[in-house]
């Protein structure tokens, strides 16, 4: 009975983990959070949430135009940066220069993110220039980045997913491992906790045989 007990519990324990698990994945569509950082000169900015349309949807290829406010205390004369963290893991990107970065084109931020199942894994960005097609198609783009006087900015998002299998032999035996291990251990656990009773008794009954036995004389 107290195995049943040890095995249920085991397998409710390893159902909320499963259920915590499917809450927390993504599905193809869903937008996936986007949160902005900016620093010009030493002055930073709080992180601000992006609004869906800007942000990566799961598993989906597209390109946006995000708008970058101007900073304060902006002159034109130093490099503007921001960092972006992605998903509800957070993932960081580390900082990508958008304003004066020693480049005549028009920069384009390009975005690579590895999935699997309904698990984002990683995210990485670069700063690169903009496709002279995109600029000839939307030749506003330019003349509006090298204007001082507009703001916002606006700079290309190209976010490109890559699906990695779900089959991984040898990460799926260290997990089936590990949860025989742990299964192994909370089963002994509860064995032993049922047990420490009946042990403590039968010792007693022990000691108490051998002492009767001691104290009995032969008789001829």
């Amino acid at each position: 009975m107290t195995v049943n007990k040890a095995a249920t519990f085991a397998a409710i324990s390893m159902a909320f983990l499963s259920m915590a698990s499917i809450s927390a994945a993504y599905k193809p569509g869903d937008i996936v959070p986007l949160s902005r950082m900016g620093q010009y000169h030493s002055s930073r900015t709080v992180w601000h949430d992006m609004v869906g349309r800007h942000c990566p949807i799961f598993a989906v290829n597209r390109e946006v135009l995000v708008p970058i406010p101007k900073p304060t205390g902006y002159t034109g004369a130093d490099p503007y940066k921001i960092t972006l963290q992605v998903g509800r893991e957070k993932f960081l990107i580390p900082w990508l220069y958008i304003i004066n970065r020693k480049s005549s084109e028009v920069p384009m931020i390009d975005m690579h993110l590895k999935y699997s199942g309904g698990d984002l894994l990683g995210v990485t960005a670069k700063v690169v220039d903009m496709p002279h097609h995109y600029v000839e198609i939307h030749p506003d783009i330019r003349k509006q980045f090298w204007d001082p006087q507009h703001w916002p900015k606006h700079v290309l998002v190209r976010y490109t997913w890559e699906e990695r299998s779900e089959i991984d032999v040898s990460s799926g035996f260290f997990v089936l491992f590990g949860s025989g291990l742990l299964l192994s251990v909370i089963l002994s656990i509860y064995i032993l906790q049922s047990s420490k009773e009946k042990i403590a008794r039968f010792m007693r009954e022990t000691v108490a045989d051998d002492n009767m036995a001691g104290g009995v004389e032969k008789v001829e």
